[in-house]
């Protein structure tokens, strides 16, 4: 049936609305609380481990919530740490973020979600952690932490999504330098392919991307079912290598969900990649009643806080900001952990090397786990927690 228009979250009816997860929602030993007043957020954290312990934050990505670490979460816990993971600005129970395509996105730029994170720790009594973890979007938001903070965050792992430096200003133009030609158009020539294709950054950057998905024929929670599944080490297409460059002929070897057909939306692109209900049941990495937490959210709060994110990716006007950080390297120990069924970690030609070679300049060690493609710390926590673990105990 046909929902009223959403409220702007940020509401004082919607922020008293919001109530922590249910002790039933959560694996043993993991609570869910709110934290006032960071940054003008009210932030919906989970946590793990006796809060004396030294500080952990773990970084979400797109679309999932601060519950996608719930895994891993009590192993850190057990292992010494104190472990926050918090539902972004733009998701989940966090509430103070506007809502909507129209929205200032000044607020989602990346400094400004660094300083979600910075006014998270103070709020919580932390002048530093172990170190900082970011998946998927949230590496970008990690990378950016180490990058200006290190004397908070002094170690960084990142999981499928490779960090390949700040974006840099043109270089020795003043001494006349030869004109090189503008690239092309990669989305010109994307959509010139014999099978014309887009890439789903720019896509999730339009303003119809989140009622495409949020009011999706198949409701949010199957569309959620066969997103996470096209992703992940149970989709046999799933065999990343190496691409030459970013042209449109390397670009379209990959998936759908992530160079997709032009004429498609994302819920018509995995809608053909939904899994049997064998599949469901077989699936050991996200049963239903966990799929339901991340559905019932997204069904709420829709999607377009997480792709007011990838807005500011795509629009020079609020990336330009990054250019501070021109030419600088992440310095603190580095690491790096995904799927070896991850095309993540290749989306961005040469971005897995680049990240280990010039990026980042104490970078320590690059694993990638077999049996897990884009979902690592959901579909091999055991893998990710040991390589995680050994890491840090390696940085003391």
């Amino acid at each position: 049936g046909h929902r009223s228009p959403q409220r702007k979250l940020g509401s004082e009816e919607a922020r008293n609305s919001m109530e922590p997860y249910s002790a039933d929602m959560l694996p043993e030993g993991i609570r869910s609380r709110f934290v006032e007043d960071v940054n003008g957020l009210r932030m919906h954290v989970l946590e793990a481990g006796d809060r004396s312990n030294p500080c952990l934050p773990l970084l979400h990505g797109f679309p999932e919530l601060a519950y996608s670490w719930r895994k891993v979460m009590p192993a850190l816990a057990a292992a010494g740490y104190y472990v926050v993971a918090p539902d972004q600005r733009g998701y989940g129970r966090t509430t103070g973020w506007e809502d909507g395509y129209d929205a200032d996105l000044v607020p989602y730029r990346f400094l400004n979600l660094v300083r979600d994170i910075v006014a998270l720790l103070h709020a919580l009594g932390r002048r530093e952690t172990v170190g900082v973890v970011g998946h998927d979007f949230g590496a970008s938001v990690a990378a950016y932490c180490a990058l200006a903070r290190p004397d908070i965050f002094p170690s960084m792992t990142l999981m499928s999504a490779p960090f390949t430096g700040a974006p840099a200003f043109p270089f020795g133009t003043a001494a006349g330098a030869a004109d090189t030609a503008p690239a092309p158009d990669i989305h010109e020539t994307l959509s010139a392919l014999a099978r014309p294709r887009k890439h789903y950054q720019w896509y999730y950057s339009t303003r119809p991307a989140n009622e495409d998905m949020h009011r999706c024929p198949q409701g949010v929670h199957d569309f959620l079912r066969a997103y996470y599944h096209h992703k992940s080490a149970d989709w046999p297409g799933n065999e990343p290598f190496r691409l030459a460059s970013w042209t449109a002929s390397e670009l379209e070897k990959m998936p759908t969900y992530y160079i997709m057909d032009l004429n498609e939306n994302m819920a018509e692109t995995v809608a053909k990649e939904m899994p049997s209900a064998a599949q469901i049941a077989n699936c050991q990495w996200l049963t239903e009643t966990e799929l339901h937490i991340y559905s019932g959210e997204f069904d709420r709060t829709g999607f377009q806080g997480g792709l007011n994110w990838y807005r500011c990716r795509t629009t020079p006007e609020h990336s330009g900001e990054l250019r501070l950080y021109a030419g600088r390297t992440i310095d603190v120990p580095s690491c790096f952990i995904a799927g070896a069924q991850d095309w993540g970690i290749r989306q961005n030609p040469g971005g897995l090397e680049e990240m280990q070679d010039t990026a980042c300049s104490d970078f320590r060690t690059c694993h990638l786990v077999n049996g897990a493609g884009h979902w690592i710390q959901q579909e091999q926590p055991e893998a990710v927690t040991e390589q995680l673990l050994t890491f840090l105990k390696s940085c003391n």
